[in-house]
């Protein structure tokens, strides 16, 4: 009889057990810390990339200096390397990582607006951030050909196996537009930098906002904004692709050839067209899915505190795009009695780019800003959601899927968790991990 009553206990106990083990209470304090003094913008790309049994990632501290670091999935160690000591105190500066063909670190990153070039380490090993090469100053920008602003920000980097391995540089250079730049001897020598996205310069400094997203092999993406929603009433969103030296609309009409650089915004694919809402926006993330196809997500401002995430996806004839949800306002401490100056510094939304079914977003609850998992199974129209973090002290912000980091990973997501943030040259964040 005894027996009987202790199989029974253990049936009714065992649903609960099981709900606590697979789904923790999802404290930010119980997640495993990558750093306690790092943060991150949003516009460099790759942040952390899984490779050869470690993720790696990059960022800059509270000082401004340039760090690189690794998780040893086998050993559970952190190890850390500081590239570059008080390089600017400014979260744009953030280093966007790519590796070699020979598996060594490739790290890119630049000052904010400022008319210093772009730096680039290469790790002396492969899957090593212990040492490094002497760290190349890459002039790029083409003051002769155009005019306007000398300075550069941002870097996003990839390769393209299909072209025996060019790499494509991009950044924010000649006269505050995107630029370009190419490599066909594994970084050593690079073209002089060409205007990559021009919209009609209707006032000083316009500057598109781009994000890139290749597969690697032949073909690359891109979503991109007319400029600053501070400055654009009707920001929308744009999409292009690259592929064999000519760039493309979505559903394959040719756009222009590479030698004849930039495109403008009005010649590629009209995402979103703000004009017709009234709602200003801003990008957040590309990707592409297993047939291609890309998909995008990005914020709307229909007010200030109102900010709407969307997700839009190719289908193979057309664009379909769904709202997500009001994420609330912007994340910025802003201080007594002044102003908050970026009121459009959403808690951020990014797609899981080996699944970009599955977008992690950062949205206000309770008074603080939290990470959600969100997944589709019908390519946007219905979503299921988690929490990733819950009941929080901090907020948590601006999260980034690793690169590469498959199904099976238990490292997928980190994010930036704020202690302090006032501004991007005013912040002290940790970068947590979804590891317990």
């Amino acid at each position: 009889m005894k027996q009987k009553i202790y199989l029974i206990l253990i049936l009714l106990l065992l649903p609960a057990c099981l709900l606590k083990y697979t789904n923790p209470d999802p404290k930010q304090e119980n997640y495993k810390t990558f750093t306690d003094d790092g943060a991150w913008c949003w516009f460099s790309d790759p942040r952390a990339i899984y490779h050869d049994g470690k993720t790696f990632a990059g960022w800059v501290n509270s000082s401004g200096d340039i760090v690189i670091a690794e998780y040893n999935h086998k050993t559970k160690n952190i190890q850390t390397n500081i590239l570059h000591t008080d390089f600017q105190k400014n979260d744009h500066v953030s280093p966007s990582i790519l590796f070699t063909t020979d598996g060594r670190l490739m790290v890119f990153y630049t000052k904010h607006a400022k008319k210093m070039p772009i730096q680039l380490h290469i790790s002396k090993n492969p899957a090593d951030i212990s040492q490094w090469d002497t760290v190349r100053s890459l002039k790029l920008n083409n003051t002769k050909t155009y005019k306007g602003f000398n300075s550069y920000t941002y870097t996003n980097p990839c390769r393209l196996s299909a072209e025996n391995n060019k790499l494509f540089l991009f950044w924010r250079g000649m006269d505050f537009k995107p630029n370009v730049s190419t490599s066909k001897d594994g970084g050593n020598t690079w073209t002089t930098g060409k205007i990559f996205i021009c919209p009609e310069r209707i006032y000083k400094g316009r500057r598109p906002y781009l994000k890139v997203a290749s597969n690697g092999k032949d073909k690359i993406h891109f979503a991109f904004t007319d400029g600053h929603p501070r400055k654009e009433p009707n920001n929308s969103i744009y999409y292009a692709c690259y592929h064999r030296n000519s760039m493309y609309k979505a559903n394959g009409e040719i756009i222009n050839q590479w030698d004849s650089l930039p495109i403008s915004p009005k010649q590629s694919d009209l995402v979103y067209d703000a004009s017709t809402t009234g709602e200003k926006a801003w990008i957040w993330d590309i990707a592409y899915d297993k047939k291609n196809y890309p998909v995008i997500v990005f914020a709307t401002f229909p007010q200030d505190k109102k900010h709407i995430y969307h997700y839009s996806r190719w289908d193979g004839k057309k664009w379909n795009t769904y709202k997500l949800i009001n994420s609330g306002k912007w994340f910025p401490m802003t201080e007594n009695n002044k102003k908050e100056v970026e009121v459009n510094y959403s808690g951020g939304i990014v797609l899981d780019h080996e699944n970009p079914s599955i977008v992690y977003l950062s949205r206000l609850i309770n008074g603080i800003f939290e990470i959600e998992k969100w997944k589709t199974s019908d390519k946007g129209k219905t979503w299921t959601s988690e929490a990733i973090t819950k009941n929080s002290k901090y907020d948590n912000v601006r999260p980034f899927a690793i690169k590469n980091a498959k199904a099976n990973n238990p490292l997928q997501l980190l994010w930036m968790m704020n202690i302090k943030y006032i501004s991007y040259q005013n912040y002290k964040s940790e970068i947590k991990t979804n590891l317990p």
